[in-house]
Formats: structure tokens, sequence, C-alpha cells
């Protein structure tokens, strides 16, 4: 007799973006001559830049001749683009062969696979608040109990709060896994290169695994602050990192990422290059690798032109964010997060809770946004608006909350 696996059934969080579009359906049901604004979903929004587009079209081209025409694939991904993004990594001194990078379809994806290569006993520690699949795919694996108020037994959270500027501190308790993501989502929050010094010392002296995820790294602009955490010292030994085109090029639904898993990452059992045989063997195992057209486009991202183009769209998306910012703070509002990401993390006016915020938004200002205690429960009273959408777009979202916001 066939049985489910149990573990779907603890799931609690995956309601956020279902009830988000509930509720909007039913205002615009009982409202259809209003516009409702969308400032929640972090998805892109800008057309591909053309040195992209170009690159795209060749890796079509490719397919349409016998001379360059290409069937299956490395798994792992196309020499020319593993060897791209390892130059890129450089550029930080974050040095990474490219043999240790894995093309892939997504980070999403990756970042909820590569636990499967680790003992269904390990303790998971997450950010608090954190992307949902990080949570998610540890209780599908079995790796909680059952979820309250506080969130999933079994599993440590680290708070992010104010008072510890959003980053959290090192687990009291020996954990095995940790995830880690900056720039952060929800809250864009960067680390600094003392704060992941920490980490890395902590994950150095218990053999945990640091799963980072720099997955929006190319939004950071401040000098100072690390877009790769091997950028620290040690980091080739306990770290895993997650990246991903989606952000940085508008890939988001046309999906390539890689993750890197260095040779010298070792886990408590294991010696060096025991996981990065691992992860090979589980891609090739259930992955026949990245489309062939689409990662000639990420080659042409790495490019000098496509380098610069997409900077540029990058830097649009960040003066949304400090136009959402400058219009919430005017408007008296807390908020944190979009100098160096695409999110805007604010304080709930009067201690709303977050869905309660997003009901007022939503019919004060016709505006949608993503309620922070769906990302964990350290996000309640807390509220994510993105910076991703056109400028009319955000403009006229953020001129409405100033407007008809009632606080």
């Amino acid at each position: 007799m066939a049985k489910i696996n149990p573990n779907y059934q603890k799931l609690s969080a995956g309601y956020l973006f279902p009830e988000i579009a509930r509720r909007t359906s039913q205002f615009t049901n009982a409202n259809p001559n209003i516009n409702v604004m969308r400032l929640g979903i972090g998805d892109t929004t800008e057309p591909i830049v053309p040195s992209v587009l170009k690159g795209l079209h060749q890796g079509v081209d490719n397919l349409g001749n016998a001379e360059s025409y290409s069937g299956y694939g490395p798994s792992e991904g196309i020499p020319s683009l593993r060897e791209a993004i390892a130059d890129y990594y450089s550029e930080y001194n974050a040095n990474i062969d490219s043999s240790e990078i894995f093309v892939s379809d997504g980070a999403k994806s990756d970042s909820a696979n590569i636990q499967g290569i680790f003992s269904s006993d390990c303790v998971v520690a997450v950010q608090d608040p954190a992307y949902p699949v990080y949570v998610d795919s540890n209780v599908i694996a079995g790796r909680t109990g059952l979820a309250d108020e506080n969130g999933y037994k079994g599993l440590v959270y680290m708070p992010c709060r104010e008072d510890n500027s959003f980053f959290p501190d090192l687990p009291e308790e020996k954990v095995d896994l940790i995830y880690i993501c900056s720039p952060n989502n929800p809250t864009g929050a960067v680390a600094t290169k003392e704060q992941l010094s920490k980490f890395v010392n902590y994950a150095r002296e218990h053999k945990a695994i640091i799963l980072f995820d720099s997955a929006y790294a190319s939004f950071i602009t401040d000098p100072d602050l690390p877009r790769s955490i091997y950028e620290i010292e040690g980091a080739h030994e306990c770290a895993i990192e997650l990246n991903s085109f989606s952000k940085t090029a508008g890939f988001t639904g046309v999906r390539l990422a890689w993750t890197i898993v260095p040779k010298a990452c070792v886990a408590e059992d294991t010696e060096p290059g025991t996981l990065h045989s691992l992860w090979t063997r589980r891609q090739n195992t259930f992955f026949n690798g990245a489309s062939n057209i689409v990662q000639e486009g990420g080659v042409a991202i790495l490019s000098k032109e496509g380098r610069a183009e997409t900077e540029e769209q990058v830097a649009f998306y960040l003066e949304n964010a400090s136009i959402i910012n400058h219009g919430l703070q005017s408007k008296g509002i807390t908020t944190y997060g979009g100098g160096n990401a695409p999110y805007v993390w604010l304080k709930t006016p009067n201690n709303l809770s977050s869905w309660e915020f997003f009901d007022k938004l939503l019919n004060e200002c016709h505006v949608v946004g993503t309620p922070g205690s769906g990302f964990g429960p350290a996000g309640e009273g807390f509220f994510r608006l993105s910076a991703f959408g056109h400028r009319e777009n955000v403009e006229a979202a953020v001129s409405s909350i100033a407007e008809n916001l009632v606080i």
C-alpha cells in the first residue's frame, strides 16, 4: 500500500503567498474599479538587457546546425560558464576553482536539495526571519517536529532583531547545518566580514556546515561588505555557497544559478573532497544540467558588456528601494534594508501585527506587500516591500502610502 511522506503534513508556512493572493482577490472582487499596486513579490520586471539577449540567441542558433549542436552537456555546467563564474569570484579574492562550481536551474531548488547530502539527524539553525525554503525543505526531510507559534520543534531559530541589526548571534548549542542569507531576504540586512568570521570560526570548531545564500550579492554597493563568504578566511573548509542570475539579470523565469562546494569543505565525518563528491553524485543522479541555451546567456551576463548592462539594471532597482525608503520614512515609518538589497523591511506602526498592517495597507492605500510573520516568528511586527517593479508603479504606490495611510 502506497503511503505519503507524513512530513509534508507538518508544513505550515505554505499558507503565506496563497493567503496574500486570497485577500488581494477578495479585495479586487469587491472593488473592481480600484487598481491594486503590488510591492510584495520578489520578481524582476525590467527586460533582459541586449547583450544577454544576444547570448541567448547565440545559444539557440548553436542548436541550428550540426557543427555547433549540443545534446546532453555536463551536469555540472558548461566549462566556459564555470570558468567565467570562477573569474568573477577572483575579483573579490574569494578564490574558487571552476571544478567546484555546479551550474543549476535555480538557487531555490539548490538550497532545498543541498540538505539531502547530509544526515537526517543533523541539527539545523536558520536565521529568523528566513526565506521559507530553508525551513520547509528540512521539515520535509524529517528534521523537525510540529510547528507552533514559536516555529518548528527541533529547529534552532537565530532571531534577527533591531537590537542585533538583523544579523543573528551564534547558536548557544551545537548545531550542524547553518543557513545564512546575505543580503538577507526578507530584511535586506547585509552581513559584515566580522559577523561572518564569527560564524566561520564556530563552524570550523564544531565541524558544522554553513549554507550561504548570496543570491542578492550583486546589490551590494558598499565595498567593505563581503559579496561571498569565501572572502572570509577559513570559509572554504566549512561553507557551501549558493548564488543565482535571477535578480542580477532578470532570469527569474529563465532559470540559471550555481552552487559552490569547495573540495576543502568537510563535515564531522568526512575527509576533504567527500562533500564535493556527494554533490557531484547527487546532481548526476537527479539532474541533467541547466539548459544549453540559457548557459550561453549566463556567459554573456559575465562578459564585460553584460556586466555593465546588468549592473545598470541592478542600480535601477536600488533606486526603487531608495524611493520606497524615503517615502515611508517621510511618513514616520521606521525602515531597514534597501541600501544594499532590493527589499525594504519596515516596522509596522502602532504595534500592528504583520497581517493587520497588510489589510490596512491594502484597504487604505491599495498596495500589496508581504507580512513579516510569514518568514518566521521574529518577523512578526514587520513587513517586506519589494523594489522590483516599474518605476511609475513604485512611485504611484509610495505616493498612495504617503497620501492615504492613516497612522
